[in-house]
């Protein structure tokens, strides 16, 4: 009851701190940032003028807001200015008196902004999550506004339609603006425009409900264990995680919540299937009609989904679902559809034998009663210690951070005939950044074509489970333009455990060697691109589902066993990996894939079908869970309710995009596959295709074009299905 109380007090105190600032539609933009004193007089207060690289000394919050608040007044009058230019000119030319001018102004506003990103996600004691969240609002607003202009739109479309001499970079960039400015209502005559703009601001506020809501319901969970026996297999760094006291992580007691990283690891290696189920259940719970009334969200979720399908059928779309497939490279749904049928049907038979085996499994190492689905998670990982002899203990002593990424470097100059040169006279954020030219060996070898920094180690505060599941990402601080003169800046961010006073270096588990591998294919998106205008460059332009092709297909090349031998080495007696621990690695990556992909098929298709079917929620969802899982669906099962990456974020009618880029990852890498591994010249070949198509265009072509250009026809989800051995 106490519980529920405190749940009440903070949904009514902290409402408004959840909001984000409201659109006016007839006066603007109105973002209240904190008062700064005096404007700073350089032109760019974040970035040094003779190198254009950031200054992290001095660097501020005041200096973040202040330079993100002044370019983005800059650039939305910019926008004004350039609807005056075009008053009654006949002549205008989109790309010398738009695109120009605006990129002038976009590049260090988008700069600044990444900024402030990199130090929120890097060091976040330079950058507060509150401050970072208020001038990333302030610079997106900026630059949406940019699509907001029916004077540009106008000449967008008048352009497209009748030039004869554009290339194709100059057609995307320009169905870019239409396609969005269309999205926004442009088209519309005053009637319709005005609907949509009141869909929109429903939308915005109930997807902001269901966030607060989430956040609130899901911190009310709290369980605390108290036998040390319960706790026993876990890792260390996760007990002292979750130990009420840390010095006291082996006796605790410790208090187990629902935050991502923490649930997870606690059905993976909690020995009792009672508390399982109470965490499962709790976690499928949240926001439930099952629970606390003034925190469900399953009004929101059919509010949403419906507000969404109505806002489709007035830009003339028969559904949400239709209308997100608009920008995708997939087309449309009977293509998604059709791709993630195929999958099901190869998946779901090996489901029905992985269960099987897992079950006798259990049953014969201990497990009593009946093998429900909350207990996969745990003899999931039981399983494979036994099968694979796989221990992440054990193997992650062959990943040092510094050995992983010296191979990973190498890796990339054999491929693709790039070298990564450390320069150390860049000022960084902290001593542990590095900062690294890239020179793409075809172009030049004195000229770097990019640079981007690296930062390996955690130096945020609260970062979930370290040691055993590091985040990562690439951000970008900078794209490529000609039209501005700069050159791609980009970052790699992990947060795995510094090195030990007495030496030691930081350890990788497999999993974080892989996501490692798949933050640098972006980060080579962004470094390698060849196009002219920074709306294209790297990974910009790029449709949803075909922009972490990169990434998974750099995935595929940290299994392969010659590449885990050139990255690994013992930390202390610098022997690598056996050729039987490489091949137990290999096997392991498959272990219950038909399980774990089911589980993705379901999503995806739940997304689509809830945008698409425009039915209530549990209508949508049971049919579908009956499709793709073995066991029976729970009848209080609510998950949707807290699917915060649907219904709050950007990825509803989208949640397949992942997957899509995995299928065109996977038959990129099958290309390697038809020559020997040892070949080095013929994958050289390949490598400089997939650089001169994929790493090169951006989003300058069309991804579909791209793939015909790299592998001489459509892809083909048939190298998913072999790598992901179904």
């Amino acid at each position: 009851m106490a519980a529920l109380i405190c749940g009440r007090r903070v949904l009514a105190t902290r409402s408004s701190l959840f909001k984000i600032p409201k659109r006016n539609h007839e006066q603007g933009y109105y973002v209240v940032l904190p008062e700064i004193g005096e404007d700073l007089p350089e032109k760019n207060p974040l970035l040094k003028e003779d190198t254009l690289l950031p200054t992290f000394n001095p660097i501020s919050v005041e200096r973040c807001i202040a330079a993100t608040g002044k370019q983005s007044i800059e650039f939305e009058l910019g926008i004004k200015e350039v609807e005056r230019n075009l008053e009654g000119s006949q002549a205008a030319d989109f790309f010398k008196d738009v695109l120009e001018p605006l990129e002038n102004l976009e590049i260090p506003l988008q700069t600044s902004m990444n900024i402030s990103r990199l130090l929120f996600l890097g060091q976040a004691a330079l950058m507060p999550q509150s401050v970072y969240i208020g001038i990333l609002q302030r610079g997106q607003i900026a630059v949406q506004s940019k699509y907001n202009s029916k004077p540009i739109f106008e000449l967008c479309k008048k352009q497209y339609e009748e030039s004869q001499n554009l290339t194709e970079e100059q057609k995307r960039i320009l169905h870019t603006y239409i396609r969005v400015g269309r999205g926004k209502g442009l088209d519309l005559g005053e009637r319709g425009n005005a609907y949509l703009r009141w869909s929109e601001r429903a939308i915005s506020d109930k997807s902001e409900e269901f966030r607060r809501k989430n956040a609130i319901a899901s911190n009310l969970f709290k369980h605390k264990v108290r036998d040390p026996k319960v706790m026993e297999e876990f890792p260390e760094e996760y007990l002292k995680l979750v130990a009420d006291d840390p010095t006291q992580y082996k006796t605790g007691p410790w208090t187990i919540t629902l935050e991502g990283g923490i649930r997870t690891m606690f059905m993976e290696y909690c020995p009792n299937s009672l508390l399982r189920w109470n965490v499962w259940h709790a976690s499928v719970l949240v926001c439930s009609n099952f629970g606390e009334e003034e925190l469900e969200t399953s009004t929101l979720v059919n509010g949403i989904t419906n507000e969404k399908n109505s806002l489709a059928r007035t830009l003339g779309y028969s559904n949400f679902a239709e209308y997100s497939l608009t920008s995708k490279m997939a087309g449309s749904l009977d293509n998604v559809n059709d791709f993630l049928h195929r999958l099901r049907d190869r998946a779901y038979p090996r489901q029905v034998e992985e269960i099987k085996e897992l079950e006798l499994f259990a049953q014969e190492n201990g497990h009593i009663g009946k093998f429900e689905q909350w207990d996969v998670p745990y003899w999931a990982r039981k399983q494979k210690q036994a099968w694979y002899k796989y221990d992440d203990k054990v193997i992650k002593q062959y990943f040092p951070v510094p050995q992983v990424i010296d191979g990973l470097f190498k890796l990339v100059k054999n491929l693709f005939n790039v070298e990564i040169v450390q320069r150390d006279d860049v000022e960084v954020w902290h001593k542990s950044v590095t900062f690294h030219d890239v020179y793409d060996l075809d172009i030049s070898s004195s000229e770097p074509v990019g640079s981007f920094y690296l930062s390996p180690y955690a130096l945020r505060e609260n970062v979930s489970v370290p040691e055993m599941e590091p985040n990562g990402w690439c951000l970008s601080i900078r794209h490529r333009s000609e039209i501005c003169g700069v050159k791609p800046l980009t970052s790699v961010v992990t947060a795995h455990p510094m090195p030990k006073d007495d030496g030691t270096p930081s350890l990788m588990t497999v999993g974080s060697v892989n996501r490692m591998f798949q933050n640098f294919g972006e980060a080579l998106q962004q470094l390698l691109t060849r196009t002219k205008s920074a709306h294209v460059a790297g990974t910009a332009g790029i449709e949803w589902d075909a922009v972490n092709t990169s990434n998974y297909l750099m995935s595929h090349f940290a299994y392969e066993p010659d590449v885990l031998k050139s990255i690994s080495r013992h930390y202390k007696t610098n022997e690598p990996l056996s050729d039987e621990m490489i091949q137990n690695i290999i096997k392991s990556r498959t272990h219950l894939i038909g399980f774990y992909l089911c589980q993705e098929l379901y999503k995806c298709r739940l997304d689509l079908d809830l945008y698409a079917v425009q039915k209530v929620w549990e209508r949508v969802m049971k049919p579908l869970w009956k499709e793709h899982f073995v066991f029976p669906e729970d009848k209080r099962d609510s998950h949707v309710c807290s699917w915060e990456e649907v219904f709050s974020y950007d990825r509803g009618g989208a949640y397949f995009c992942s997957l899509w880029s995995k299928m065109l990852g996977a038959d990129v890498y099958s290309a390697f596959q038809e020559v020997p591994a040892n070949d080095s010249e013929s994958r050289r070949k390949i490598g400089q295709r997939y650089k001169e198509t994929f790493l090169y265009s951006g989003g300058s072509k069309s991804p579909s074009e791209v793939f015909r250009l790299f592998r001489g026809r459509d892809p083909s989800y048939e190298s998913l299905i072999k790598s992901l051995n179904l």
